[in-house]
């Protein structure tokens, strides 16, 4: 059965994420604003990062659904700012960790501050019922998909 209830092409910009672009453009916005040297994809990586440190490349490759070759760049770039350090893993010498400098750990609670702000700006006339039902929405869709 379908259950398609959009008119032809408003799936296609649904599915593309105007409000993820914009959002993610007024983050970045503030982070420039604010002097921080990073750019959204970075600070994708260093938030999986402040959530859990010595993640693998691969694993950061899943968190933040981005491939291999993207999450090297990111890293490098990050490792170059001085704010990631690779470590080889004990275990298995083939494997990096990335772990966050001190410099990296001093930059979370300023970002996320900017992201909280971001998404209180985004959704400051949206009433809370319509934001848990988005969000419900939004876990089928990926839920039915991944």
């Amino acid at each position: 059965m379908q259950n398609n209830q959009f008119k032809k092409g408003e799936l296609y910009s649904f599915i593309t994420g105007k409000a993820s672009t914009a959002i993610a453009r007024r983050l970045q916005k503030k982070l420039n604003q604010a002097g921080l040297n990073i750019t959204i994809e970075q600070w994708s990586v260093l938030y999986h990062l402040w959530k859990k440190h010595g993640l693998s490349q691969q694993e950061l490759c899943l968190a933040t659904y981005r491939d291999k070759p993207s999450i090297t760049r990111l890293v490098d770039n990050l490792e170059k700012l001085n704010l990631v350090k690779r470590v080889p893993s004990e275990s298995d010498r083939r494997i990096n960790l990335i772990y966050l400098t001190k410099q990296g750990q001093k930059m979370e609670e300023e970002t996320m501050q900017l992201a909280d702000q971001t998404l209180n700006e985004a959704l400051k006339t949206v009433p809370s019922s319509k934001i848990e039902l988005c969000k419900e929405v939004l876990q089928i869709v990926y839920d039915n998909l991944k």
